[in-house]
């Protein structure tokens, strides 16, 4: 019975510890983004009172977030900028909610990220300018937004990117050569923007591309033959631009492609409302 009452004291001694013992500025964060999107109304909520532990949507491990998933959950509101004090977070996933504002600056300094899934909000403003201190980063998908813009120079450095997903927003500006860099790329969808310019010959240097999605864009000038070069590429969209000229048959042959389109080039548009070509730029 000693034995029996000893562990009993030792059990009740340890519960306290068994908590997560989550520092507070990662608790605050958390509690300032319940706070900031209508914690209350989520369709899961939070009970403030219980340990972090057992808050939908939020993994512990080694007691540092490390995962926030809190898609299709009612959240309404903003990112608030304290988001930025998770260190150790890997994975964000905010997608199918309401969240308006912008994408605070301060996500770009959580060095583990790899990857931000904040698809289908209502975020506008422009993709954070230091978004490439992410090094870690795998996964960038933004797509259903009002997020506008140009592609950040910082985000060409991502060398680990797989996935960059930011159709359906208002993005503009032009393509860089330097997208070359993201030598793990897999999929690349900008489609359902204002991108013009032509697009690089240096897509072609990127081995691992499966999706090349750039349609109802205002790309112009001819596909560069170097698309022929991704061996691996199933999906290529490029309809609805102002491309010129046919596409070369090699890129057709493509072994293992099996979506492509390049319908309506060049489209009718206004003139007017987009009179700035790259074009333009090259004979200024």
């Amino acid at each position: 019975m000693k034995k029996i009452a000893l562990t009993i004291l030792f059990l009740l001694a340890i519960i306290p510890f068994s908590y997560s013992q989550v520092s507070d500025s990662e608790k605050n964060a958390l509690i300032d983004l319940y706070d900031s999107t209508n914690g209350e109304k989520w369709n899961t909520s939070w009970n403030l009172e219980n340990d972090i532990t057992t808050w939908h949507g939020v993994t512990v491990t080694n007691n540092n977030v490390t995962e926030l998933n809190l898609n299709m959950n009612n959240l309404e509101g903003t990112i608030p900028s304290s988001i930025g004090n998770l260190k150790s977070l890997k994975i964000l996933n905010l997608s199918f909610n309401k969240i308006n504002g912008k994408i605070p600056s301060e996500i770009a300094t959580i060095n583990s990220l790899e990857i931000i899934q904040l698809f289908m909000n209502q975020l506008k403003g422009t993709i954070p300018s230091n978004i490439g201190a992410l090094t870690h980063l795998k996964e960038l998908v933004l797509f259903n937004n009002f997020i506008s813009g140009n592609i950040p120079n910082s985000l060409y450095s991502l060398v680990n990117l797989e996935v960059l997903h930011l159709s359906s927003n208002s993005l503009s500006g032009m393509l860089s050569s330097d997208i070359s860099n993201l030598k793990n790329i897999k999929v690349i969808s900008f489609f359902d923007n204002s991108m013009s310019g032509f697009i690089p010959a240096q897509i072609g240097d990127l081995s691992n591309l499966k999706e090349l999605s750039l349609s109802n864009n205002l790309f112009e000038g001819e596909i560069p033959t170097e698309l022929n070069k991704l061996s691996k590429l199933e999906t290529l969209l490029l309809n609805d631009n102002r491309l010129v000229g046919k596409i070369n048959v090699s890129i057709k042959n493509l072994p293992k492609l099996i979506n492509f389109e390049y319908g309506n080039n060049p489209k009718v548009i206004d003139i007017l409302s987009n009179p700035i070509t790259q074009s333009n730029v090259l004979l200024q």
